[in-house]
């Protein structure tokens, strides 16, 4: 993207708020009781806009920055007390809180990892024997490689339910300019009803 993609300001019909913003709506409107940021040391300098959010307490840095996703689970798990987590990357400008409680409600029912067919992420992620296993045994060669092993990695040594979404449009995720105002301008065009 060439920018921090949690202060791309994404438009709605009344204003704009920033994709960290409106991540951290979209989950307590899905019933998360505690967001938590993750995010790297880099991202927590002093004009930096996470040092300006409302409650520093639930912004963690990463242990281990250059894992990407991996590294956020591992440093979230490690530092934050939690049964499980509602994972979602900051690049879901077409999310919306009804997708997220459908995930929600199916790990919580499963009492397993869930995710959406063919996409990593969001993911419902029990913070259990499986993941903490998955961490002790491959934390050597996570440090040490470049890139260490992906999400998949992690839910194929885990039981976990890919489940379908009834809104495949709000999985799209943002990795470019062009993918960012594709997005932008579905957000701004109004629904038309026939």
């Amino acid at each position: 993207m060439g920018k921090n993609k949690s202060q791309l300001m994404r438009a709605q019909q009344a204003g704009s708020q920033t994709m960290l913003s409106f991540s951290q709506e979209l989950l307590a409107d899905a019933g998360v009781d505690r967001v938590v940021i993750s995010t790297s040391s880099e991202n927590l300098t002093t004009d930096s806009p996470l040092n300006k959010t409302e409650n520093k307490a639930n912004i963690v840095p990463d242990l281990m920055p250059q894992l990407g996703p991996l590294g956020g689970i591992y440093s979230v798990f490690s530092q934050v007390p939690c049964q499980a987590a509602l994972i979602i990357p900051v690049d879901l400008p077409l999310m919306n809180a009804q997708v997220l409680t459908q995930l929600k409600q199916a790990g919580q029912l499963l009492k397993q990892a869930v995710r959406f067919e063919q996409h990593s992420l969001p993911l419902y992620l029990p913070n259990n024997a499986y993941t903490e296993l998955f961490f002790n045994q491959h934390l050597v060669q996570l440090s040490q490689s470049a890139k260490g092993p992906s999400i998949k990695a992690l839910l194929a040594q885990m039981p976990h339910q890919s489940i379908r979404c009834l809104t495949p449009s709000t999985l799209t995720n943002t990795n470019t300019p062009d993918d960012w105002q594709q997005a932008q301008s579905q957000l701004l065009t109004p629904l038309r009803s026939y």
